[in-house]
């Protein structure tokens, strides 16, 4: 059980942020699969292990490999990932570890040879809105129950 009912405290903000989601999963032209690796990493990065459960299962769901979902969490030395996974890998690590740096120009440039403008952006978004969705997974104690539906 959460320590808050969060969807219920604050209806409108739950939805704008599910809103959010739905748009960068059906709206723009990012692979689901490349989503779920981008959703996992920084899952796994900020230790939200509800969120770590739910897209484990989603990637499970798209029929990827268990070698590469694990693969995931030291994604650097492996050569699992496409050469444009493995730059929204890398991506997704610069934007979730802030620790109050700036992006760098070669970072900016490293992506944006895999990436057109509008996907970096969509791909920016849904890098925001996991972290979003891991902080509150965090802050309110959720756990993963796979055979439980989210509240």
């Amino acid at each position: 059980m959460p320590r808050l009912p969060y969807t219920k405290l604050a209806p409108e903000a739950y939805a704008n942020l599910s809103n959010l989601g739905h748009y960068i999963n059906t709206g723009t032209s990012l692979e689901p699969v490349l989503l779920g690796l981008v959703y996992l990493r920084a899952s796994m990065l900020n230790g939200c292990d509800f969120c770590k459960g739910l897209h484990t299962k989603e990637l499970q769901h798209h029929n990827e490999p268990e070698t590469r979902i694990a693969a995931i969490a030291d994604w650097q030395t492996s050569d699992a990932f496409t050469p444009r996974e493995r730059a929204a890998l890398a991506w997704t690590d610069t934007v979730t570890r802030l620790d109050g740096k700036e992006i760098s120009d070669e970072a900016y440039a490293a992506i944006s040879v895999f990436f057109s403008d509008k996907d970096l952006v969509d791909l920016t978004f849904a890098i925001a809105n996991i972290n979003a969705w891991n902080r509150l997974g965090m802050a309110f104690a959720l756990k993963w129950n796979p055979s439980a539906r989210a509240k």
